[in-house]
């Protein structure tokens, strides 16, 4: 017994080592992963401040250049403004005294009503040309106040493109000691123009900063822009972060399938081992009766012994083929010797043969082989083991009387093959997984139910190689059902 349990401690404790192994693993990949995309995070966002401050910069370049722009315009129209002030009033003072020289010679001059009343319509007159002279030039300097704030969009649009902001902007002038708003470009935005946008005097070195009006710019999408800009970027980190993150997953889900492969591995071996004790030690047992000097021997003993053993070797042989058509599956190297086929007869044979266990068990199979069109392309022998697997699982996973039907119909270029129970049935969650190699529904007991969970991975893999499907249909103490659908030979 001592010998017995030493295995299943080793093994037990193996597989919580490697349990532990496996969860640590899976935190220190999930604190590595986590650090590098804390990481990724991080140098985004320093790209996008670094951004910002370039977008900063550049307006304020920009907008400092069109300042500076302005200002010496202002500078050389005040300067050409009052040259021509000067200009005109030396022409005015001329004038002014050339007028007054007359006048003053003229009023010398005897003069009676009617002269006296000529003379202060002619000073009337000269007095209206000197204010329209002085009026005019004002109405030219107002013409050109009022084409000022469309010529410096244009500057600062054309500014902006030469630094590569080509976003939308909203411009405004605002005049603090008038405290209104003297231009702005469309009209939207106003408190974010007054309150969150650049700001920048005008005419700085000309007027006092508490009186100069101020250049105000606002952008509504910077930050749409500056994404923008980094969109590159974030596409190449996102896509990154998500093949971190994929290859994160496939390797932990690589890791568990390992794991499972390799518990389901063990109990295959402990399984295997259980399934050829039995035999093996009723051979040996036989022999050894038969050995054995003080049992009388004769005809009926010695049939009944031999009988044992070939019963027992055959069984061995069909374990060993199994495992060896499971090997072979798993290579790829499963050679099918196709040839034209009744499925039907391949059917009956498969039922009569496993007619005897179900018998032994009080049951029946029953077949309803109802499809007109039978003929299918296929290897015999697959096709028969195909059958006789679904049969022998419908019988060995029964408890009560095992009542199995084998139904046939045909369905559009196919047929199809249904073998249905009325055994302890299959839960939704392991459905998924009855056709994995290895794999044995739990039942509470290793042994329970001899086998090596080969038989529906093989049945599986001989149906794909015919070019066909299977599925199944269960519930828990209600039997299971398994359809197959293989293709016809075309007519």
């Amino acid at each position: 017994m001592l010998s017995c349990c030493k295995p299943r401690k080793s093994i037990a404790y193996l597989c919580s080592v490697n349990k532990k192994l496996i969860v640590g693993i899976v935190i220190v990949m999930s604190v590595a992963l986590i650090g590098m995309m804390a990481i990724q995070i991080y140098l985004i966002g320093d790209a996008v401040k670094v951004k910002e401050a370039t977008f900063v910069r550049d307006v304020n370049q920009a907008l400092n250049h069109v300042v500076m722009v302005l200002e010496k315009e202002e500078m050389q129209r005040q300067f050409e403004h009052h040259m021509n002030v000067m200009n005109r009033r030396a022409s005015l003072i001329s004038v002014y005294d050339s007028i007054n020289l007359t006048f003053q010679k003229e009023l010398q001059q005897p003069m009676n009503e009617e002269e006296y009343s000529a003379f202060l319509r002619r000073s009337t007159l000269a007095q209206e040309m000197l204010q329209e002279m002085i009026f005019g030039y004002n109405d030219e300097k107002s013409t050109a106040k009022e084409m000022e704030p469309v010529r410096i969009d244009s500057m600062v649009k054309a500014e902006f493109k030469r630094y590569g902001i080509d976003t939308h902007y909203e411009l405004g002038i605002f005049s603090p000691t008038r405290n209104a708003m003297l231009f702005q470009k469309s009209g939207k935005y106003p408190q974010q123009l007054l309150n969150q946008s650049f700001a920048f005097d005008m005419y700085p070195t000309i007027a006092p900063a508490r009186f100069a009006d101020k250049l105000l710019v606002y952008f509504p999408f910077e930050k749409r822009f500056l994404v923008r800009q980094l969109s590159e970027l974030l596409l190449i980190s996102g896509i990154l972060i998500l093949i971190i993150i994929l290859s994160f997953v496939a390797t932990i889900y690589t890791i568990i399938r390992q794991k499972k492969l390799s518990e389901m591995k063990s109990d295959f071996v402990n399984n295997m081992t259980h399934e050829f004790k039995t035999p093996i030690s009723t051979i040996g047992l036989a022999c050894e009766a038969l050995k054995d000097n003080d049992i009388q021997k004769s005809e009926v003993l010695y049939s009944t012994y031999i009988n044992m053993i070939d019963e027992e070797n055959k069984r061995l042989g069909v374990m060993a083929e199994q495992i060896l058509q499971s090997a072979v599956l798993e290579k790829g190297e499963i050679v099918l010797k196709k040839d034209k086929i009744i499925l039907h007869d391949i059917v009956r044979e498969a039922v009569a043969s496993k007619l005897l266990q179900a018998k032994s068990k009080n049951g029946h199979i029953f077949t309803e082989l109802k499809a007109d069109d039978n003929m299918v392309l296929g290897d015999k022998v697959h096709l028969t083991n195909m059958v006789l697997n679904l049969i022998d699982n419908a019988l060995k996973y029964t408890e009560d009387v095992p009542q199995v039907v084998v139904k046939s119909r045909n369905i559009p270029n196919a047929i199809e093959l249904v073998v249905q129970d009325n055994g302890i049935g299959i839960n939704k969650s392991n459905q998924k997984r009855i056709f994995e190699k290895l794999y044995r529904v739990p039942t509470g007991n290793v042994h329970n139910v001899k086998g090596f969970g080969l038989g529906l991975s093989y049945v599986k893999a001989v149906v794909e190689k015919h070019g066909g499907m299977i599925g199944v249909n269960s519930e828990l103490k209600k039997g299971s059902t398994f359809y197959i659908r293989l293709p016809l030979i075309e007519a």
